[in-house]
């Protein structure tokens, strides 16, 4: 498509456009959020596989600083992208 035809669609229906970013943003933070939660499960069951602790329990595994804080990232930049697909999804029914 030429980028005419793209800023005509732009200007035709502004509020379905903006409400396909507020889509784009809500489908990125899930994500986001889902695949951290799959990471922090395969990191303790990597370390319960790696110190042979059968008996505790997978939450009470200790993971390391580093892992927690990128982990800790991931979920507030994921929760910021659903809270701004939130919000540009209320916007786009203003327009």
């Amino acid at each position: 498509m030429s980028l005419q035809v793209l800023w005509t669609l732009v200007q035709t229906y502004p509020a379905q456009v903006v409400n396909g970013l507020a889509l784009f943003f809500a489908l990125a933070g899930s994500w986001l959020l889902l695949a951290t939660r799959l990471r922090e499960r395969r990191a303790l069951a990597r370390l319960a596989a790696e110190t042979q602790l059968a008996e505790l329990e997978a939450d009470s595994l200790p993971l390391d600083e580093r892992t927690l804080r990128i982990n800790r990232f991931f979920v507030v930049f994921g929760w910021a992208c659903l809270a701004s697909a939130l919000l540009v999804s209320w916007l786009s029914t203003q327009l």
